[in-house]
Parts: C-alpha cells; sequence; structure tokens
C-alpha cells in the first residue's frame, strides 16, 4: 500500500519537474515586446511638442511689426529682427491674404509666449521662414513638387473655362492657354467644333496634395477649321529661357494680344458708322468694347510708354500707351489705375496697367480699346500684327527633329 502511494507520488513529482522545465524554456523563448515609439510630429520642419503655434493669414493694415506685437514681441526684438533680414526678406512686401504660422515659447521671465519662429507661406509651395531664437536666420524653402505628366483634349461646346471645368480639369488650364495663344487665338469669338489638345504637368506636394497646372510641353488648337501647334522649346543653348513655337518654327508671340483682359465678351465692335437712337445721328464708335466684372485687371497689348493717365467725363479713367513710332493703344472706363502706373512709365507686353469699371459715359462695366495707326484710329481686331522673330536657324533642325514625338502624341490623343 506505502509502496503503491510512493510511486505515485514520485510520478507526480517527475511530471510537475518537466512541467516546470517546459514552461520555463517556453518563456525563456518568448521575444520581449517592441515598444514602438510615435513619429515625431513636425511643422516646417520644427518639432510641434516643442512650441506653440499659431497660424493665421496677413489682415489689412497688417505689417511685420504689427503681426509681432500682436503675439508679444517687445518692439526693440522686432526693430533688431527687420534690420539684420532687410536684404534677405523684404518684409514690406507681406501681402494681403498670406498664410503665416508663429511658433512660440513660454518667456522665462513672465511666463509670456513669446514669438521664435515666423513662417510666411507666399503660395501652396514656397515659404520662408525667418528664425529668431537663438542667432536672427532666414531660409527661403520651396516644398518638393511631383511633377505627374497629363493628356487632355477638350471640344468647344460653351466658353474654353467653362468647358475645361466640365472635363474636370483645372481652370488654371484655361488661363495657361490663353497665354500662349494670346496673340493667335481670338478666345472671344470661339466656335463650337474648335478644341484642343495637351500635353502638361501636373504639380503634387507631399505627393499627394494638388498643386495645379505646370508647365504645358505642347498643345494643338484648332481654332475656326485651322491648327495651331505649340511647342516649349528653350530659346538659348543655356535652357534658361523658353518660348512656344509652332510645328515650323515660327513664334506664337506677336507684337500686340489680341485683347486687353483675359476673359469676358466683347459687347460693342469698331463701328465707324453706328448710329444712336438716343442722339438721333451717326456716332462713330472707334473702339473695341470688352465687358467683364469691374475689378477686372486691364493688361497693357504690347510694350510702350504710358504718354497719358488721366480722367475725362466721356473717357472716365483711361491711360494711353504708346509702343513705337506707328502705334498706340488707349484703355478707357477704368475703376483705377494700377499700382505704379504714371505718365512715363515703362510698361511691358501683358502688365496690368489698370482696372475695369464705368467710369465716364457708359452703360455697363467694360474696357473701351482704343487703336492707333499712324495717329490714326483703326479697328484693333482687323490689323495683321506683324510677328516676333521665329526660332534660331541654327537650331531649327534639331528643335523639328525634338518636337517630331510630341506632334505625333497630340495628333494620337
Amino acid at each position: 500500500m506505502y509502496s503503491l502511494i510512493g510511486k505515485l507520488w514520485m510520478v507526480l513529482i517527475i511530471v510537475s519537474f518537466i512541467s516546470c522545465q517546459n514552461t520555463t524554456k517556453t518563456k525563456s523563448q518568448v521575444a520581449p515586446t517592441k515598444i514602438q515609439e510615435k513619429p515625431v510630429e513636425k511643422i516646417f520642419s520644427y518639432i510641434k511638442g516643442d512650441y506653440i503655434i499659431q497660424q493665421d493669414t496677413v489682415r489689412k493694415f497688417d505689417t511685420f511689426g504689427k503681426i509681432m506685437g500682436k503675439y508679444h514681441l517687445p518692439y526693440a526684438a522686432v526693430y533688431k529682427i527687420t534690420n539684420k533680414i532687410k536684404d534677405s526678406f523684404d518684409i514690406k512686401r507681406i501681402k494681403l491674404g498670406k498664410a503665416y504660422t508663429i511658433l512660440s515659447q513660454k518667456d522665462t521671465l513672465d511666463s509670456l509666449a513669446r514669438p521664435k519662429v515666423f513662417i510666411y507661406q507666399h503660395n501652396s509651395i514656397d515659404y520662408t521662414i525667418v528664425d529668431f531664437q537663438d542667432s536672427i536666420k532666414v531660409n527661403h524653402i520651396k516644398k518638393p513638387v511631383k511633377l505627374v505628366k497629363k493628356t487632355a483634349k477638350v471640344v468647344v461646346e460653351n466658353s474654353l473655362y467653362q468647358d475645361i471645368s466640365n472635363h474636370n480639369l483645372s481652370p488654371k488650364l484655361a488661363m495657361e492657354l490663353s497665354n500662349i495663344y494670346a496673340w493667335t487665338v481670338d478666345f472671344f469669338h470661339l466656335n463650337k467644333s474648335d478644341s484642343f489638345k495637351a500635353i502638361y504637368d501636373d504639380r503634387y506636394i507631399d505627393d499627394s496634395i494638388y498643386s495645379g497646372v505646370g508647365t504645358i510641353h505642347a498643345a494643338k488648337f484648332v481654332y475656326g477649321g485651322h491648327k495651331f501647334y505649340a511647342f516649349r522649346y528653350p530659346v538659348d543653348s543655356l535652357g534658361n529661357n523658353f518660348a512656344y513655337y509652332d510645328d515650323e518654327g515660327a513664334t506664337l508671340r506677336k507684337q500686340f494680344l489680341k485683347a486687353p483682359i483675359r476673359f469676358g465678351h466683347i459687347s460693342s465692335r469698331y463701328n465707324p458708322h453706328r448710329f444712336i437712337k438716343l442722339y438721333g445721328r451717326v456716332k462713330p464708335h472707334l473702339g473695341t468694347d470688352f465687358a467683364a466684372p469691374v475689378g477686372t485687371p486691364i493688361m497693357s497689348t504690347a510694350n510702350g510708354i504710358v504718354i497719358k493717365r488721366a480722367y475725362t467725363s466721356g473717357n472716365g479713367n483711361y491711360v494711353k500707351v504708346k509702343h513705337n513710332a506707328t502705334y498706340s493703344t488707349q484703355y478707357l472706363h477704368m475703376s483705377k489705375f494700377a499700382k505704379g502706373i504714371h505718365v512715363g512709365s515703362v510698361v511691358k507686353q501683358g502688365d496690368v496697367i489698370g482696372y475695369i469699371g464705368m467710369t465716364g459715359h457708359t452703360s455697363g462695366p467694360h474696357v473701351c480699346y482704343r487703336f492707333w495707326k499712324n495717329g490714326k484710329q483703326v479697328d484693333a481686331l482687323k490689323e495683321k500684327m506683324p510677328p516676333a522673330k521665329p526660332i534660331d536657324p541654327a537650331i531649327k533642325e534639331r528643335y523639328l527633329k525634338d518636337i517630331a514625338k510630341l506632334k505625333k502624341e497630340l495628333d494620337s490623343l
């Protein structure tokens, strides 16, 4: 009896020993659990947890000093910063509506949160950092941009802008095309069945945030039954400057733009025999009226010098530009003049010289665009303007070879 009990105890002891051994072994073989560290959150390369972050946009009458004062930076410190950075960042040119970020830290003396870093966003890609934590430093930084090649084909049914939107394309594509074809296509008189094709880049920040249309590499506009190609190509061996040329190497640029505004419509044409019922007589209309909302920018259609900036009861606010010994242009009924436009100002083609309004004798917002040739007013829309220089003959053969693939791709879209 006792012998049997003893044997049972011995078996239990051996089983328990083996079990303990296995348990110990199993525990020793289990790898320790790794604690995953949370990624450090940053804002403009600064660690978020180190700062009090305040973000806003530049408001009316804001200055750098006023903004810094709002966030408790003493005037003496503001003066020191502005004096130090004046050659690398012009704080006088911060613009209304632009975003900025203030990074602050508690001051040990009075416990107020004092600004340490000012970040000004010029646009979605470019920003400037003014860091005054220890020494005063300025960094101009571009966010990395990813370019994605895209193609588009649109047939005009309503207007270029609307049809592009209907195809879920960026409105900026319409703006860029209007710049490229500003001397060639009359965007105020597009016809149904006119169309365009384009090869261009879309831009993305941080691989996912859409940042708009980038470069248009090639385009083909079918306008009034004619094909107008446009290929972007460097005008010099350094590749610093680019222009758009057609499929034969002729430039798309001409001496004058087709219109002084980008978009709108022609409300009244040049008509030397116009009869006005109100007056009961013929009263010539010696300009072309381009209607658009009040405030729409008015551009000089060519390079020149401002020879008049004035107001009359009939013309309202107007600017006259002399382009050369042959041509002058005039822009009437402005709501206001553009900043820096005075008699003697040199303007380039496309520069904004004023804004559409209703000053003078007018029944609606528009700019009356008048065109002089050899001292006589003529119909701007019927004048054949001389083109600028074609592509350099020395590189024309290479150009035609380089664009062949793009042309084939456009035609096959």
